[in-house]
């Protein structure tokens, strides 16, 4: 009774560790993003999941509360949990995350912090009572929850709204229940219901803690571990019948393997019910996927397509983008209209499909003419009326010599030239419609367009263009494409003359949709390998060599560092029980007989058991080429702090109760030395610079102390400020000890609807034509104009006015370096045409602002822009 009473007084010191200044920061609490992910990034927005912060899963509680669909690399558990608490205490999902260190305003989160912070206080009793289960002194488990109660890394991770906190509390809770289970087997309770409730329970840990974050895994692979061993002595037991070992084999692949895998699977059914309608997260499934959502839903459309028909072609493997134009021209090359990837429906997805082999053939009268393998064709884009060209000229941004331009070139009633001209080769049917693999039918039919002159291929991948191509991927013709980037099909399909078949996207089950975006959230994950600013590697883990920043503001900061005496004992231990167990070893070779000693074989399951749960939650990272922070190693550390009581629990074995108290007393106060100590950066409070330095024990600890005043007396009177950008620390990533350096973060423009996910500036690496063997060649980082193209002052808003359209769906008037050469030669713009004059002051000052970037909706927003203008002339 007594223990429980020291259990009961631990929980309320956690608790008010944990929850001490909860409410503080009052701000988005962020790290520091990067701009790019393995080759992946939002149009004009940073992918969520380059934050390890409030922005990142703050932002998708908002998304579960409005139903809208998004794409994480961690499964939902914990995301659910965190919006359970702000959806009870009444948030209603409309605060937007996006400002970082922006001051919440109705947002619960408190209740959103409480949550992470709650699991965290109970994270400290379970590690108190698995060393009990595990047959330690009540001495030893009290040190142990007291280790973690004072783990300031711990402490930080676990007061905001984060996943780690959940994720190491499931980690205990599963280590916990599998003791106890292990307990009942150990002591003959075998197919008891004490037995069974453990084991399954087990089980449900298991996949809580698979459906918090993926390193899961690697629990599952320590109890896995485990199981095989008991599994492998009763194997060996003569007592043990062939059909009482069955029994056990299935009870535990039933309790740990189904179980889990039930549970894993329930929490993504949840997901996809609550997720309905279309979201941000849309363009990274398929289409039929993104057909499963409200919003996304799309009428039956005729799957017979012919000469004249009205199409839109999606692209098969960068999300599903529609073949686009709109009236605006490449600033560089050709300076012909622009050919993009757009991720949205829109009136410029439209083409119409010609015989380029007939161009008297009567469409709109004669009989449907089906388009099959081989057919010479044009695309005409029909709001502006240009045709779907290439020519032997270098693409803007993919500047490589196997890689064309690709452009709408023309105008009304011209019939085009020999440029204009495209081969269908069907790739590949669908084995429901036997028709499509012999001609061209909606959605069913995956095909390739290759250019009749230059032999190149329509292709699409990874790349967005610049502001002026409003960061819509590029699209261009490759003469050595990678197959998958060279594929495409018909969405959608109209002709004049009835086609009465029609078809749509054969809409996913569950199992589909659960299957497919698993897919998607191991290839993002694996995605990650670039660098970040705080990222660390496996090896400086256990020496804790530097930590992670996670918010800079009104001369305070939080920095995620642990407590260095908790770090160092476990790390210690760890060293100290790989050593003696391989002196054990060598002794039993020598004849030794120490495990035949019950004290040595005791302690030698405990911690050979604590050890394999550390080694396979550490070990794992070295495989792994992704970006990877400090707050990886926690659960690891989680075990290295068990096994580092457990050899306290050795060494004092002989001591005398009061002695082994004293002891734990001594390594006690030190913690609590060691965490008040860094608690400023735990807590985000005040702190003198002075204070600051000394606290810097290692070089490579790059917490920022230029942001801390010089006296304390310096924060009276300071009130807490609201700046729309927050300042964000960046330092070297070698930590050699230099100084780091403070910078503003600008916020990027962001945009709610973005789908297309693409990388600024990267071409890919050519390939033997659907070989994949790569070829070399020089190619360019990023667009540079010309010398003389980049306008200035006036004439830049004159060249704007020139591309500038005032509709999406109006067509352009004729433009000068549009002229038509009829032997099929492309224009070449006249460097003497005079430039249209502004009409205008106040269309002057309207278009010198489209110079801004108009965001992934293109024209769109310029019209947004024009109308404003008109509408507020004297707005600022």
């Amino acid at each position: 009774m007594g223990e429980w009473k020291l259990l009961f007084f631990i929980v309320l010191l956690a608790a008010g560790v944990r929850l001490f200044r909860l409410s503080k920061p009052n701000s988005v609490v962020h790290g520091v993003p990067q701009k790019d992910a393995g080759g992946l990034r939002f149009l004009n927005a940073y992918p969520d999941w380059l934050y390890f912060d409030e922005v990142h899963f703050g932002k998708f509680a908002s998304k579960y509360i409005k139903t809208q669909y998004f794409v994480d690399v961690h499964p939902p558990l914990a995301k659910l949990l965190i919006t359970l608490a702000g959806f009870v205490f009444g948030y209603d999902g409309q605060f937007d995350f996006k400002e970082i260190g922006k001051t919440y305003e109705h947002v619960p989160y408190v209740a959103m912090r409480m949550m992470p912070a709650t699991l965290g206080v109970a994270t400290v009793p379970l590690a108190y009572l698995t060393l009990r289960m595990l047959d330690c002194r009540a001495t030893t488990a009290l040190l142990a929850s007291l280790f973690v109660t004072f783990e300031n890394g711990m402490v930080t991770q676990s007061r905001h709204i984060l996943l780690d906190s959940p994720l190491i509390f499931f980690t205990a809770l599963t280590t916990f229940m599998w003791c106890g289970f292990c307990n009942e087997d150990k002591h003959g309770r075998q197919f008891s219901s004490s037995w069974w409730t453990w084991l399954t329970l087990s089980g449900l840990a298991l996949g809580a803690v698979v459906s918090s974050k993926w390193v899961g895994l690697f629990t599952i692979a320590t109890v896995g571990v485990s199981t095989v061993y008991q599994l492998w002595n009763l194997l060996g037991d003569l007592r043990i019948s062939p059909k009482l070992f069955i029994r056990h084999f299935v009870a535990r692949a039933i309790c740990l393997i189904v179980v889990p895998i039930v549970f894993y699977m329930l929490m993504f059914s949840i997901h996809f019910a609550i997720l309905e309608n279309s979201g941000d997260g849309d363009g990274f499934m398929s289409s039929e996927f993104q057909h499963t959502l409200g919003g996304r839903q799309m009428q039956d459309t005729y799957a017979d397509i012919a000469i004249g028909s009205k199409v839109t072609i999606r692209h098969v493997n960068t999300q599903g983008g529609y073949l686009h134009s709109h009236p605006h021209n490449y600033p560089g090359g050709s300076k012909q209209q622009q050919i993009t990837l757009y991720p949205h429906r829109d009136s410029n997805n439209e083409w119409r499909i010609f015989n380029a082999t007939d161009s008297d053939f009567d469409w709109e009268n004669e009989p449907l003419h089906y388009i099959t393998p081989g057919m010479r064709l044009k695309f005409r884009h029909i709001a502006t009326e240009k045709h779907l060209h290439s020519h032997d000229m270098r693409p803007p941004v993919s500047d490589v010599d196997f890689q064309n331009e690709v452009s709408a070139y023309g105008m009304a009633n011209f019939a085009g030239d020999a440029n204009d001209d495209w081969i269908l080769e069907i790739e590949r049917g669908d084995k429901r419609d036997r028709e499509s693999t012999k001609r061209l039918r909606t959605i069913r039919t995956v095909f390739r367009l290759r250019h009749i002159l230059t032999g190149c291929y329509l292709f699409s991948h990874k790349v967005k263009l610049p502001d002026w191509g409003y960061e819509q991927q590029e699209v261009t013709c490759n003469k050595n494409a990678v197959k998958d980037n060279s594929l495409w099909f018909v969405e959608t399909a109209t002709h004049p003359k009835p086609n009465a078949p029609k078809v749509n996207y054969k809409l996913p089950g569950f199992f589909g949709k659960f299957w497919e975006l698993q897919r998607v959230m191991w290839t993002t994950n694996a995605g990650l390998t670039d660098r970040h600013t705080y990222d660390s590697r496996p090896d400086s883990w256990p020496r804790l060599r530097r930590g992670i920043n996670f918010w800079v503001k009104d001369h305070r900061q939080i920095y995620l560092i642990g407590n260095p005496l908790v770090w160092y004992l476990s790390t210690l231990s760890v060293a100290a029980y790989v050593a003696v167990r391989g002196f054990l070893i060598l002794r039993a070779k020598r004849g030794y007989r120490d495990f035949d000693n019950t004290k040595v074989v005791k302690y030698d399951t405990l911690c050979g058991f604590l050890f394999l749960g550390w080694a396979l939650h550490y070990f794992p990272f070295f495989l792994m080429g992704r970006q990877l922070f400090l707050h990886h190693y926690f659960p690891a550390l989680y075990f290295a702090i068990l096994l580092s009581c457990s050899v306290f629990d050795l060494i004092t074995s002989t001591l005398r109760p009061r002695v082994r108290l004293q002891v734990a007393a001594v390594l006690i106060v030190l913690a609590i030395w060691n965490f008040q100590h860094l608690s400023p950066l735990a807590y985000g409070g005040t702190w003198t610079r002075s204070k600051c330095e000394k606290a810097k024990w290692l070089k490579t600890w790059d917490f920022s102390c230029g942001d801390f005043f010089e006296t304390y007396a310096q924060y009276d009177g300071i009130t807490a400020s609201t700046p729309q950008q927050s300042q964000v620390l960046l330092s070297t990533i070698g930590g050699e000890g230099r100084a780091p350096i403070v910078v503003e973060h600008k916020n990027p423009q962001g945009a709610e609807n973005v789908q297309t996910a693409a990388a600024l500036g990267k071409a890919e690496p050519g390939r033997d034509v659907f070989a994949g063997e790569p070829v070399k060649d020089i190619k360019s980082d990023s667009y540079v104009p010309p010398a003389g193209d980049a306008p200035k002052g006036e004439d830049a808003a004159k060249e704007i006015s020139s591309v500038a359209a005032p509709s999406t769906t109006d067509k352009p008037e004729d433009k000068k370096d549009d002229k038509i050469d009829p032997a099929g030669v492309d224009p070449v713009p006249d460097p003497k045409a005079e430039k249209p004059a502004a009409k205008d002051s106040s269309t002057t000052t309207t278009e010198a602002k489209l110079k801004e970037p108009a965001g992934p909706l293109g024209e769109a927003e310029i019209e947004a822009k024009k109308a404003a203008e008109e509408l507020f002339p004297d707005a600022d």
